[in-house]
């Protein structure tokens, strides 16, 4: 009985996104343009549990490029509404479209000279005709078997908040590195602002060696760098292959006398390699990508000579994964 209730609401609310995708019209669109259009700043404001939503709307914008932020309906009244300024854009929410303290502040919002978008549930409700764009977000019932508590109704506007939050940061070219700006802390925030180049060694620690060295000061430098790994260089110093643990390892099975050869005739060609100005999470997916484990680092402007190597254990020390 409890699976079967909790699987009937979730349905209930699934269907009720699929309907509100399929209505999606020119009033979007138009909704979207009159955003990206706006100098100023979005105010997004509702009551009750629209309200809750509302702040979600507003944090997700700001979040995303565009500058927005919540403004409570009930304390607007009593002040709040200086907040708004000529050239802001209100969007007003509430499911019925009747919502005493929303209808409120409307006239105030047209005298401020804002542009107003509305969302309800209600095409005919005095909140959807006072719109200069209006956002249809009814729903064919609510989720709770009571017919009383929001719960397909909230979800309907979250979900057109997210579309119009989406849309605008499409629109608006918005990128990782605009959104790791606003993401600084935590691990999003590491994810995003950290590159291959703040967490990569470089200089002495970098362990490499020519295709002429021996193999047994090819170990040497292996075991001494503590990277698992060297480089094989040649020229000018040009990377041209690498020699990892794992190849030493299967050239002692395959009965191998390495300490005969030279790093040439042991590296493997062509390793994975990245540059420096990456994201370190780029970093992270090459390695998990193609198993492996250290990846040597080049500058944008010379992809030959290596500048540095990344390790997975740098990158699982700076909480990337």
């Amino acid at each position: 009985m409890i699976l079967a209730e909790a699987k009937r609401v979730i349905r209930v609310e699934a269907e009720a996104l699929i309907a509100l995708a399929d209505s999606l019209d020119g009033e979007f669109e138009k909704a979207v343009n009159l955003i990206i259009a706006a100098p100023g700043r979005v105010v997004v404001t509702g009551m009750g549990k629209s309200g809750i939503i509302c702040q979600k709307i507003a944090s997700t914008m700001a979040s995303t490029g565009t500058p927005a932020f919540f403004l409570h309906p009930a304390e607007g009244i009593h002040g709040d509404l200086g907040m708004i300024m000529k050239g802001d854009l209100v969007i007003a929410v509430s499911h019925s479209g009747e919502t005493e303290e929303v209808l409120r502040i409307l006239p105030v919002i047209k005298r401020i000279g804002a542009h107003l978008v509305t969302m309800s549930g209600n095409r005919n409700s005095t909140l959807a005709k006072a719109g200069d764009v209006f956002l249809d977000i009814a729903i064919k019932e609510e989720a709770c078997p009571l017919g009383l508590a929001p719960t397909a109704s909230t979800t309907a506007t979250l979900a057109m908040g997210d579309a119009l939050a989406v849309a605008l940061l499409v629109e608006r070219g918005f990128n990782a590195e605009d959104f790791a700006l606003f993401h600084p802390g935590g691990s999003l925030g590491k994810r995003l602002l950290l590159k291959v180049e703040d967490l990569m060694h470089k200089g002495y620690a970098v362990p490499l060696v020519t295709v002429d060295t021996l193999m047994s000061e090819a170990l040497f430098v292996i075991t001494e760098k503590r990277m698992g790994v060297t480089g094989v260089t040649e020229g000018g110093g040009s990377l041209v292959g690498i020699i990892t643990d794992g190849d030493l390892r299967r050239a002692l099975e395959k009965g191998i006398n390495i300490m005969e050869k030279s790093a040439g005739e042991l590296m493997t060609r062509n390793p994975k390699r990245i540059r420096g100005s990456e994201l370190a999470a780029r970093a992270l997916h090459t390695m998990e990508e193609h198993s492996i484990t250290s990846l040597f680092v080049f500058s944008d402007e010379n992809e030959d000579e290596p500048t540095g190597i990344i390790h997975l254990h740098d990158l699982l020390k700076a909480g990337l994964a």
